[in-house]
């Protein structure tokens, strides 16, 4: 006579669960992802996606950390690491070209690319932060190459730093557009020969 087993559900790879959450909504960006869509890619059914997680938002929230630690995580670095602003922007960029259009795995930034046609004002605000965030970081480094006279004079750090910036952003749309590496590299050199140094840097 057969017995039927009770007792908790098996529970899932939680790491593994995220990864896979992390592809889809990088692919198709926050509000095309359904929940439905990302329970088929982690392997859970939808009670367990709100038992761990909460929400399709608090799974994003975490998906967001998970991507800042690990695919996202050059930017902090070469800004936290490198000797002057300069070199911190070059290395950013240069970064930023090779990594966002690596093969495998979804084009872009997942922090950029899932704001697009996102109709949550929270889920907004969280991305703007986050972007806003790096912004500051770079801000901060190109005012000290200001304070120590590595830039000319009259150069706006704040200007400046939302340009690098933008051309993150653009970086990022490039590579989802299909630009190749050496398109995106010679882009990020571009905006490289165009940072204000000093007269004796020139």
């Amino acid at each position: 006579m057969a017995t039927t087993q009770r007792g908790r559900p098996r529970a899932f790879d939680r790491e593994q669960a995220l990864e896979r959450a992390l592809r889809i909504f990088w692919e198709h960006g926050y509000e095309a992802t359904s929940v439905a869509g990302l329970t088929r890619a982690m392997g859970i059914s939808p009670p367990s996606l709100y038992a761990a997680f909460g929400d399709k938002r608090g799974l994003f929230e975490e998906v967001l950390d998970v991507y800042g630690a690990t695919y996202g995580a050059f930017a902090g670095r070469a800004l936290a690491e490198e000797p002057t602003g300069r070199a911190a922007v070059e290395r950013l960029l240069r970064e930023a070209a090779a990594e966002y259009g690596v093969a495998g795995r979804p084009r872009g930034c997942l922090v950029i690319t899932a704001a697009i046609n996102c109709t949550s004002p929270e889920v907004e605000e969280d991305l703007r932060r986050r972007r806003n965030a790096t912004i500051a970081l770079i801000e901060g480094r190109v005012r000290e190459d200001a304070d120590a006279g590595r830039l000319a004079p009259g150069t706006d750090p704040t200007a400046l730093a939302h340009y690098v910036g933008a051309v993150v952003q653009g970086l990022s749309q490039q590579a989802r557009d299909g630009a190749s590496r050496t398109v995106l590299e010679g882009i990020a050199a571009l905006a490289t020969a165009a940072w204000p140094g000093a007269p004796a840097d020139v």
